[in-house]
């Protein structure tokens, strides 16, 4: 009886507890934590954290974020650094420059971000892939219109072979 409740523990033991901004809360300032991040209300700084970051339907945030993960299914306004997958729900909306290795964007997201994608070694790679290599264009329609495609299909660039969608 008692060690079936020792397992769910070890998914907090490395971050600790996960910390919750509740619906109708506003903060200004910046957060620091290792544990995971759940924002329903609103915050007007910075988040960083070794943990995930989730931003609630009702949730914004407006500065920056350092997080391994995040889904976001509410508003989000400024940089966005994810070192592992960003998960974009149909609800999203993000406006800013966003870094990430892993994208997933459902239909109905608005994403309206400067978009840089990291390969699997963590560094930038301008060859690799086809989204990285629409950075330098500056424009997030040309992004759009990459990530729609490579989404659909793997043949849809001829010079991405398809190194960065192999994990």
């Amino acid at each position: 009886m008692f060690s079936d409740n020792k397992k769910p523990r070890t998914m907090n033991e490395i971050g600790g507890q996960p910390n919750r901004i509740e619906k109708n809360t506003k903060i200004k300032g910046d957060i620091v934590s290792e544990a995971d991040f759940r924002i329903d209300g609103k915050l007007d700084g910075n988040v960083k954290t070794s943990g995930k970051v989730v931003i609630g339907k009702d949730g914004y945030i407006h500065g920056k974020v350092e997080c391994v993960n995040a889904d976001i299914e509410g508003s989000f306004n400024g940089e966005l650094l994810v070192s592992d997958l960003l998960s974009l729900k149909s609800s999203a909306v993000i406006e800013g420059t966003v870094a990430v290795t892993k994208l997933a964007v459902e239909p109905g997201a608005t994403f309206n971000a400067s978009c840089t994608m990291k390969g699997k070694g963590g560094s930038l790679s301008g060859s690799s892939s086809s989204a990285s290599s629409n950075t330098g264009s500056s424009s997030s329609g040309g992004f759009k219109s990459s990530l729609s495609s490579s989404s659909s299909s793997s043949s849809g660039s001829s010079s991405g072979n398809g190194p960065a969608k192999a994990s």
